[in-house]
C-alpha cells in the first residue's frame, strides 16, 4: 500500500506540474507525514520549465548552486486539485488490482485442473459467488450441474477450470461439469490412481445424467475397476454422492477396439463386433439380443453417445431382429470380421454370467455387489444370505429375493428361505 501510495503521489505531482521522472515521495512510516519533492537540473537556458531552473533562480536558494548540479524543493500537496487527486486515485487502484492479482497467481497460478475447496458466499445473474479463502471465483451458470442448487454458507468442491485478467481484477472461473472433476474425484478417493498404478485413459460425461471412466491398470495383479469401486462401492459412492447422483460406469481400457467397445457400452451385453470405414470414419457396428437393443442405446441415447466419445468410434447398434430381417444390412455386415464380446478369452470355457444380466440390474446396486466380489450370477445364486444382507443398501428381504433371483435366472432350485426379519 506504501509503494502504492508512492506511486500514485508521483502521478499526481506529474500531472499538476508536469515533468517525468524528476519527483521524488518521502513516507514516514512511523508519522504518516508525506512530503513530495521536485528536483530540477541547472541549466544556463530553460527549456523545460518543469524540469529545469536558471543559475539566478538557484543561488536565490542555495548560493553555492553551480550548472550542472541538481536542486529540490518540496511541493505543497494541498495545491494539487481535483484532476491530479483523481490520476492519483486511479494508481493506486491499479496497484491494489496488480497486488490482487500477484497474490491469486502465487496461490492459485498452476493450479488449473485441480479440485478446489470453497464456500457459497451469494448468487449474481445465475452465477455462484465462492469464498475461496484469500480470494473469491465464480461458478458460471454454464458450469453448473442441472438440477443442481446451493445456498449462501455452503461447501462446495469445484474444479479450477481457469484463471483470468478482466477490467474490475483477477477473475477464477470453477466447474462442475468438466469431466475432469470426475477424474480428479477418484484421484482423491483411490491412492492407486495417485500413486501411478492405475492410469486414467479418458473420461466422458453428460452431466447430471452419465459419465463414463476408463481406467487402465499397469500392475497385473491390481484390478482397476474393483479399485476405484472400492470395498463394498464405498470409492464410487463417494463420487457419486459428490455429483448429486450422477451415475458413473467404471470400464477396464483395452487395446482391443472390439473389448474397448463392448465394455463401453456397459451395462449392456454386447453379441457381435464389426468395423469399417466410412468417408474416413471409424464405424463400429454392434449387433446385441433384442432385449438388449433399448439398454444398449440408453435413455435418451445417452449410453451409445458416451461409449462413441469414450472409444473415438462411431457406433451403430443393431438388434438380432433387425439384421435377420434386413437381408441387406447382413450382407452390409462382412462375416469375417465379426468379432465375440468374449473373444479375449482364449479357451473354450463357457463365460460366466455378470451381474448385470439379471433383469432390472445396474447402477449403484451393481457396483457394490461387484465391490463385495459378487461379480457373476453364479457366485450371487451361490452367495449366503448373511453376506448379501449386510451389504449396503441391502436388507435380508432384498438380499433374499436377490438370490431367488439369480438361482432362478440359472434355471436352479429354489432354496427354502425364512426371512422373519424386516428390512432395515
Amino acid at each position: 500500500m506504501v509503494s502504492a501510495l508512492e506511486a500514485a503521489l508521483v502521478a499526481a505531482a506529474r500531472k499538476r506540474y508536469g515533468g517525468g521522472d524528476n519527483y521524488q515521495v518521502e513516507v514516514n512510516h512511523r508519522t504518516g507525514e508525506i512530503q513530495v519533492l521536485q528536483t530540477k537540473r541547472i541549466v544556463e537556458h530553460v527549456e523545460s520549465p518543469a524540469e529545469e531552473i536558471s543559475l539566478e533562480e538557484a543561488k536565490a536558494s542555495d548560493p553555492e548552486a553551480e550548472i550542472g548540479d541538481e536542486i529540490g524543493s518540496y511541493l505543497e500537496i494541498d495545491d494539487f486539485g481535483r484532476i491530479a487527486a483523481q490520476a492519483a486515485k486511479q494508481v493506486v487502484f491499479q496497484k491494489v488490482r496488480e497486488a490482487e492479482w500477484n497474490v491469486v497467481t502465487r496461490e492459485f497460478g498452476g493450479r488449473q485442473g485441480d479440485i478446489i475447496n470453497g464456500v457459497v458466499i451469494g448468487h449474481e445473474r445465475k452465477n455462484y459467488i465462492v469464498d475461496l479463502g484469500k480470494t473469491e471465483a465464480i461458478l458460471p451458470f454454464r458450469e453448473q450441474m442441472p438440477r443442481e442448487s446451493f445456498r449462501r454458507g455452503d461447501r462446495i468442491k469445484c474444479l479450477l477450470l481457469d484463471l483470468r485478467t478482466t477490467s474490475r481484477g483477477p477473475q477464477i472461473i470453477l466447474s462442475r461439469t468438466h469431466p475432469d472433476f470426475v477424474a480428479r474425484l477418484f484421484e482423491k478417493e483411490v491412492p492407486e490412481i495417485s500413486e501411478g498404478v492405475i492410469e486414467i485413459r479418458n473420461v466422458v460425461r453428460e452431466p447430471g445424467e452419465r459419465a463414463k471412466f476408463a481406467v487402465f491398470s499397469k500392475d497385473p495383479n491390481v484390478d482397476p475397476v474393483g479399485s476405484c469401486v472400492g470395498v463394498k462401492g464405498v470409492r464410487v459412492q463417494a463420487v457419486v454422492r459428490e455429483l448429486h447422483g450422477e451415475k458413473v460406469d467404471i470400464i477396464e481400457w483395452s487395446p482391443d477396439p472390439a473389448t474397448f467397445i463392448s465394455r463401453a457400452l456397459s451395462p449392456a451385453k454386447i453379441q457381435k463386433v464389426a468395423f469399417r470405414e466410412l468417408g474416413g470414419e471409424k464405424v463400429a457396428t454392434v449387433i446385441v439380443a433384442d432385449q438388449q437393443l433399448s439398454l444398449s442405446i440408453g435413455r435418451r441415447g445417452h449410453n451409445v453417445r458416451l461409449a462413441a466419445k469414450l472409444t473415438g468410434w462411431k457406433i451403430d447398434i443393431f438388434s438380432d431382429s433387425q439384421v435377420t430381417g434386413d437381408s441387406e444390412l447382413a450382407q452390409s455386415i462382412d462375416p469375417g470380421r465379426l468379432l465375440r464380446n468374449n473373444a479375449e478369452s482364449s479357451d473354450s470355457t463357457p463365460k460366466l454370467l455378470e451381474i448385470e444380466d439379471l433383469p432390472g440390474m445396474g447402477g449403484i446396486v451393481a457396483e457394490i455387489l461387484r465391490g463385495a466380489g459378487f461379480d457373476t450370477v453364479e457366485k450371487i445364486a451361490n452367495a449366503d444370505l448373511a453376506s448379501v444382507s449386510s451389504l449396503p443398501k441391502f436388507g435380508p428381504k432384498t438380499a433374499a429375493k436377490l438370490i431367488e433371483t439369480a438361482r432362478d435366472f440359472l434355471g436352479l432350485q429354489k432354496p427354502e428361505m425364512n426371512v422373519h426379519d424386516t428390512e432395515e
